[in-house]
């Protein structure tokens, strides 16, 4: 009783705190989110302001470039003296087309010596008009600046009344040579009767600017003197300096002190930016209506309505997630057990078979030393070579499974797969274009170079049997950074993206998941094994990555195996062992396997390398006969063995008890080969013959030799390595 009062004073206390708590929170939440709000909806006004503005001054810089091109074909092919007599047939024309476009004062053209030749406003020209000073007309003297924009300016001609702007441009010559300026004044109060009409929220703000800080329009009107500059400490000015077409900043005013929030976006083609803004008071009045409207109107409604919806939106969303976090997994668990039951029953299957098949290939060597009929020879031929076949489906079937064993060594991709393109260009069809896009960069991986090798051959020729009629294959490899939640195969870390895709017939949707599943095959008869993507999927996953696979229909497919990256130095290629030196020429050597037949084999090759052979049926009675008699040179041992000790535990146990004794490993299968590989042990992949039990003995010995001299290194150094 005790106890439930204490939980329901608790919960009153707690019930208390949060009668005053929450409606603080919710206080200052609404506080900042109306806050951001409001400036998030003047940064969008003045977002779309900029794009009207833009659009506005652009249409108007265009129509001034037009009426540049159509004044140069107007005149073109006369000389100063021409002109200045066409005045009569040439100012009517220039003055329609201002009268054309309210935007306009006027139109005038200035010889190459400055003088004034025709205008639209006068008649008759004075010839002592001189407008070389001008800056629009200095500016296209030496070359040929474009379309110039000049600074305001108040009117010298009779005619033109208010100030404006002038845009100029070069008279054409048939040589390019400067040959005096056509002058186009424009009225500021366009734009500025255009911003009125857009500037309906209070503290509006527009204006259209030089680069160098030269207003050339401004809304609200600007003071008496219209000739104002930013200077070079403006915030416009900064960011023109750095480059920048699009902005937003917050300053005072140079021009008359008030503080704005101010947009810009220059205009493409000119040396022109559209400004718009907001006061900053304006902002802070619009927050404080909007925050008085929430407490008056809202807050007692919302305190109850937001904790509801909010507790509502809470669960809701868990379910929801919930939901399609169980659907997820329950999909990924089926298709991980039907590929790992898969992968169980196929790699005890190709244990079995690989121990057949050591026994039928060895005993195929001995038959052959003792047989010289040639029909009995040719028999004998194509018993090895169906043996030769059968060891590629195993090693296809434990890749899958992912119990092949492995011999990783760091290679880079943005080295290996160039040198791999004539290789699979060599394999394909003359119809088929390899293309290869790698980064300049290294993309360093940490995978078996053979098994990559065979997955791109597997790749390509599935690719090659899908475009009949020819087609492209692309390799590309990329460094990417995957986050666990962000993929479905769960991965996380750096990666390298390996894409093999093809311009071929596609894959059926309802094919697709059991595309990497063993003699699934999509092909016609007798055309596949069904083992390649197979061997794909367990070569990637088995490393440490993924495989995934998308297709459509007449559109080709794409297969991308992430590879795990490797920071370390690519390995260099060392020396071959010769076969002469692979093995001593006399020593004892144990043999522990529970194969009788295996044994048999296993023993001839031991005795043709010279070794005298002990043997024992598991690794318990091999450890007890190395314990009793102890004269053993090398330790031959079968990893997967019945019994409580397997090969690896006796390689173990041999090692440290027994680091004299030379210790080699072989397997057709088993889960333990890549540990005893990471151990530095050296496994000898069943079947095998008696060169490549000679080369494996080799590289044990090296190997022996690698693990004792680590051992003996100082601490340090062993860090290092």
């Amino acid at each position: 009783m005790t106890k439930a009062r204490d939980s329901a004073v608790r919960l009153l206390q707690l019930m208390m705190i949060a009668s005053v708590v929450l409606p603080a929170a919710l206080l200052a939440y609404a506080t900042w989110f109306t806050y951001r709000d409001v400036n998030a909806v003047a940064e969008e006004r003045m977002t779309r302001s900029l794009e009207v503005m833009q659009e506005q001054s652009l249409k108007v810089f265009e129509t001034v470039d037009r009426t540049f091109a159509e004044v140069n074909e107007i005149v073109r092919g006369m000389s100063d003296e021409e002109i200045r007599a066409a005045q009569p047939r040439l100012q009517p024309r220039l003055n329609r087309i201002v009268a054309a476009m309210p935007q306009l004062y006027a139109i005038l053209l200035v010889g190459r010596d400055g003088r004034l030749l025709v205008a639209s406003m006068l008649a008759s020209v004075p010839a002592e008009i001189v407008f070389n000073d001008r800056d629009y007309f200095q500016a296209q003297v030496e070359h040929d600046a474009g379309t110039y924009v000049s600074d305001m300016r108040s009117a010298r001609l009779p005619g033109i009344g208010g100030d404006f702007f002038d845009l100029s441009r070069r008279l054409e010559s048939p040589d390019g040579s400067f040959n005096g300026v056509i002058a186009v004044a424009v009225r500021p109060a366009y734009f500025e009767d255009f911003y009125a009409l857009i500037g309906k929220n209070a503290g509006s703000f527009f204006a259209l600017v030089r680069s160098d800080g030269a207003y050339l329009a401004r809304y609200p009107a600007p003071p008496p003197s219209r000739v104002l500059r930013l200077s070079t400490a403006s915030g416009l000015r900064g960011a023109i300096a750095h480059g920048a077409e699009y902005g937003l900043y917050t300053i005072n005013s140079e021009i008359d002190g008030v503080s704005r929030r101010i947009g810009f976006r220059k205009l493409p083609g000119f040396p022109v930016y559209a400004l718009a803004g907001m006061t900053s008071a304006a902002l802070w009045a619009q927050w404080r209506a909007d925050m008085e409207t929430h407490l008056m109107v809202g807050l007692p409604a919302m305190l109850v309505v937001l904790i509801v919806l909010w507790v509502a939106l809470r669960r809701t969303r868990r379910l929801y997630e919930e939901h399609a976090r169980r659907e997820a997994a329950e999909s990924a668990l089926r298709q991980s057990q039907r590929l790992e039951a898969i992968g169980q029953l196929t790699g005890g299957v190709a244990h079995d078979f690989n121990n057949l098949l050591m026994i039928v290939s060895g005993s195929v060597h001995r038959l052959r030393r003792g047989v010289g009929a040639e029909q009995a020879t040719r028999l004998l031929d194509a018993i090895a070579n169906a043996t030769q076949r059968g060891e590629s489906l195993t090693r296809q079937l434990l890749s899958f499974s992912r119990r092949q064993t492995l011999q990783p060594s760091v290679i880079d991709l943005a080295e290996r797969l160039p040198e791999l393109k004539d290789m699979l260009g060599r394999s394909l069809r003359g119809d088929i274009e390899v293309r290869l896009a790698v980064p300049r960069r290294p993309c360093r991986v940490k995978v078996d170079p053979s098994e990559f090798e065979l997955a791109l051959l597997n790749l390509a020729f599935n690719a090659r049997d899908a475009m009949p009629a020819g087609g492209t294959l692309t390799i590309t490899a990329k460094p990417i950074v995957l986050r666990g939640k962000s993929n479905e195969e769960g991965l996380s870390g750096d990666f390298v993206a390996v894409r093999i895709a093809d311009t071929g017939e596609g894959i059926a949707p309802e094919a697709l998941p059991r595309v990497f599943e063993p003699f699934f095959t999509t092909k016609e008869f007798g055309k596949g094994t069904g083992l390649g993507l197979s061997q794909v999927y367990g070569f990637a996953r088995q490393s440490g990555g993924a495989a995934t696979i998308t297709s459509a229909l007449r559109r080709g497919t794409a297969i991308t195996l992430f590879l795990p990256r490797s920071f370390e130095a690519p390995a260099r290629p060392g020396q071959p062992a010769s076969a002469a030196a692979a093995a001593p020429t006399a020593g004892t050597a144990l043999l522990v396997e529970d194969d009788a037949d295996v044994i048999e084999i296993a023993r001839a090759y031991l005795r043709e390398l010279g070794y005298s052979v002990k043997q024992a049926a598991n690794a318990q009675a091999g450890l007890d006969l190395i314990e009793r008699e102890g004269a053993v040179d090398l330790l031959f041992s079968d990893i997967l063995m019945r019994g409580g000790m397997n090969g690896l535990d006796l390689a173990q146990d041999v090692r440290r008890r027994f680091p004299r004794v030379l210790v080699l490993l072989t397997t057709g299968y088993s889960s333990s080969a890549q540990d005893a590989v990471r151990q530095g042990f050296e496994v000898l992949q069943k079947p095998y013959d008696l060169a490549a039990l000679q080369r494996a003995l080799a590289a044990a010995r090296k190997a022996a030799e690698q693990w004792a001299a680590f051992r003996t290194a100082p601490a340090p150094e062993r860090a290092a390595g």
